[in-house]
């Protein structure tokens, strides 16, 4: 009998009684998202989902910046599974990749090396007071935006197509290295096979675009960016792919990663301001949405409630072509209903 080797690429996704967390970044780089998510989750699927304000960060950045020792980095992990297992939930949901791949190598080495799992429940224990129990089910968001993906669709009021054309829209999609390439086994189709994005986009009537760097790094990289003397090896890593996928004229980016979805936005700006170089044919820029954003945005909901507001390339032509409405006078209207302030106009990217 033949093996079934897709069977080997998939993975358990909790259907519900989900315990969130935030990301320490995310909230920077997209405000937005995570509430979308929020209430992707609670109004359209009515899924029980929870966070909390006692949440904090992974040590992600600090641990693979080798600022934050593997020992503390575990312990803080035990904390926010302690604060779900007081909560009263077993599946935990990181926001962020790197959290993601992070929890994934923690709970994987506790496996194989239990000693270090009693060591941490002892520091948890001593610091704070707290036991804390592994979780059942680690799933990222954007694996449960694909176990939804079919229900999404049908109380979507828009699809992935061009309104003029008829034609599905052009997607790329990019795959964070934290998800996918850390613990290949913990994603759906494995590294070489992601499947979470690529569900989404042909679901919703998307074509995706596959160009030759597709799998390459964005170059977020913290050691390449958090030292400002190698942020040139990180603008480099997105021109790359900006220079291979330009061909295939995308519509739109879609990333799952906070940092590959910042950077594959900013760097087009710092790119046209450096060279006088755009990768689409309008001069604006590729637009780059965060996967909550671009189900946030079939759904119907506000443009500006998503943040599009705060990207660096503008949204206007893609919810044009798609036949969203928009108020362009709320662009920059605040919460409080005052005026925020407007960014200044870009020399070379046009707007």
């Amino acid at each position: 009998m033949d093996k079934l080797y897709w069977k080997d690429y998939q993975k358990e996704i909790a259907d519900d009684d989900y315990f969130y967390e935030r990301s320490c970044i995310r909230q920077s780089f997209f405000p937005g998202s995570e509430n979308t998510f929020l209430k992707i989750m609670k109004e359209v699927l009515d899924k029980k989902v929870t966070d909390n304000q006692n949440l904090h960060t992974c040590t992600g950045i600090g641990y693979h910046a080798d600022v934050v020792p593997l020992e503390t980095a575990m312990t803080v992990i035990a904390r926010l599974f302690a604060l779900m297992k007081e909560a009263g939930y077993k599946n935990f949901v990181p926001s962020c990749v790197t959290s993601f791949g992070l929890l994934n190598e923690v709970v994987e080495t506790w496996q194989h090396f239990p000693e270090e799992l009693e060591k941490t429940r002892k520091f948890l224990k001593k610091a704070t007071g707290r036991e804390f129990d592994i979780p059942e089910n680690i799933a990222h968001p954007s694996d449960i935006i694909y176990k939804f993906r079919k229900e999404l669709k049908e109380k979507m009021k828009y699809q992935l197509v061009n309104k003029n054309t008829g034609e599905p829209l052009k997607v790329v999609e990019h795959i964070g290295c934290h998800y996918s390439k850390i613990f290949p086994k913990k994603v759906i189709g494995s590294a070489e096979f992601p499947q979470v994005l690529v569900g989404m986009i042909e679901e919703w009537g998307g074509k995706v675009v596959d160009y030759p760097e597709r799998r390459h790094c964005c170059g977020f990289g913290f050691r390449q960016y958090l030292i400002m003397a190698n942020r040139g090896y990180s603008v480099a890593n997105s021109k790359k792919k900006f220079e291979s996928m330009q061909s295939y004229e995308p519509d739109f980016i879609v990333a799952n990663c906070p940092g590959c979805a910042m950077f594959m936005d900013r760097w087009q700006y710092t790119i046209a301001e450096m060279e006088g170089i755009t990768y689409d044919k309008s001069k604006k820029g590729i637009p780059v949405l965060t996967y909550e954003e671009m189900t946030g945005m079939l759904l119907g909901f506000d443009p500006w409630d998503l943040g599009f507001q705060i990207h660096q390339i503008q949204i206007e032509p893609l919810l044009d072509k798609i036949g969203i409405k928009y108020n362009s006078g709320k662009k920059f209207i605040g919460k409080s209903g005052k005026k925020i302030s407007q960014p200044n106009k870009p020399k070379n990217l046009l707007v």
